[in-house]
């Protein structure tokens, strides 16, 4: 059964780069999008999520205040949220670890970077660099 990874960034185009890291990676996953904070708590709802990548600045809900609401959820202390963003600084960077990012990385998207950092967690421990 694949893996249910939600995208959540007000910029198609971002969701689609990101969409196509998986691809790259031939690693088969279910996404789901959703294109503002208050959109990915209702998607949340609808179906388990496994992973989240989370843009920072979006109408209605931010990803920070995203992030802050969904690790206030005893069920949602260990899901995996990568804060995938154009704010760079490394105030922000801390901000969000402090809140519950599981990683962070910054755009435009290195591909490789994005591949690293996705490899490392527990649920591709068995993804081969080399099948790319």
């Amino acid at each position: 059964m694949a893996m249910t990874v939600l995208i959540v960034d007000d910029s198609r185009i971002m969701r689609n780069t990101m969409r196509s890291v998986f691809s790259k990676m031939k690693i088969a996953c279910e996404v789901v999008e959703a294109d503002d904070g208050t959109d990915a708590l209702e998607q949340m709802e609808k179906e388990p999520i496994e992973l989240v990548l989370l843009d920072w600045n979006m109408p209605k809900l931010s990803g920070l205040d995203f992030l802050k609401q969904v690790r206030a959820v005893e069920k949602y202390k260990n899901l995996p949220i990568i804060m995938v963003t154009s704010k760079t600084a490394r105030a922000n960077v801390i901000e969000a670890i402090q809140n519950g990012a599981t990683d962070y990385i910054t755009k435009p998207i290195n591909t490789d970077l994005f591949i690293e950092k996705l490899a490392r967690l527990p649920m591709f421990k068995y993804y081969k660099k080399d099948e790319r």
